[in-house]
């Protein structure tokens, strides 16, 4: 079998892994819509928040929303090593003629395809129920909303295979995702405009990776112009540079086959 096909088989599987999970593949859609119809709806009537350009919170939270979705499906999908490793299937695997990064370009491209999809069902159900912009078009914005989800998965699948290769169990992989994700996601831009705040949390939103996919989201969808925000051309930018370190890392470190590291 070649690394080719080697490859898209561990994709597959993970694919096909999600796919049967069905608690999971619903929650990681609906969680971030859920939180568009109560959230976004509440405070657009109740507070008619005045500092957003169009003045509707809840088609401001779209882009929040998809990256949440990212985030989430991104650390679920990670999980599924520790599952492998703990079971010995793993273990078979890496004891294939194959690279051990053969098994985790497989398994991580998995992981990027998966929040990906999940991210842009998010986007395509809200789209018909809010009012956005699309001030480069409708077809444009989708191209570059969905250059921004891709890229975006890129980089936290990167991010969440290196952790996952070097921490020894889920339970402390999911508390250290979210002790590092959860902050990076409350102050990116997703459920607030960083434009206008205190100096120093400006400053944590500007060298927040995830800000700028919510800048490019923003400015594809929302957005009516582009003051006020980062800029496409810095946005894919500093994408496309985060993602190809961070993939770069997470396929840079051989998977630990038992907690001891042997």
């Amino acid at each position: 079998m070649s690394a080719v096909a080697a490859t898209t088989a561990l994709f597959r599987r993970d694919i096909q892994a999600v796919v049967r999970s069905r608690s999971q593949l619903y929650s990681s859609i609906f969680t971030p819509l859920l939180l568009l119809v109560f959230l976004g709806t509440g405070v657009s009537r109740g507070l008619e928040p005045s500092a957003l350009s169009a003045g509707n919170f809840t088609a401001y939270l779209v882009a929040g929303a998809v990256v949440m979705t990212s985030v989430f499906s991104s650390t679920f999908a990670s999980a599924s090593f520790y599952r492998d490793r703990d079971t010995g299937i793993l273990r078979m695997f890496l004891s294939s003629p194959h690279s051990p990064r053969v098994i985790l370009l497989g398994k991580s491209l998995a992981g990027v395809a998966i929040g990906s999809l999940q991210a842009l069902v998010v986007l395509l159900v809200a789209a018909p129920f809010v009012e956005f912009d699309w001030q480069y078009g409708l077809f444009g914005g989708l191209a570059i909303s969905l250059a921004a989800i891709v890229l975006l998965n890129v980089m936290l699948a990167g991010i969440a295979q290196a952790l996952a290769s070097r921490i020894q169990t889920m339970q402390g992989f999911h508390l250290l995702m979210n002790l590092v994700l959860f902050p990076l996601l409350f102050f990116s831009g997703a459920f607030f405009p960083v434009d206008g705040l205190p100096a120093w949390l400006e400053m944590l939103a500007r060298i927040n990776p995830l800000s700028y996919g919510v800048d490019a989201l923003l400015l594809a969808a929302y957005a009516d112009g582009t003051a006020g925000y980062f800029g496409l051309a810095v946005d894919f930018i500093v994408l496309a540079a985060l993602s190809v370190a961070a993939y770069g890392l997470g396929l840079a470190r051989m998977p630990r086959l038992t907690w001891s590291g042997r």
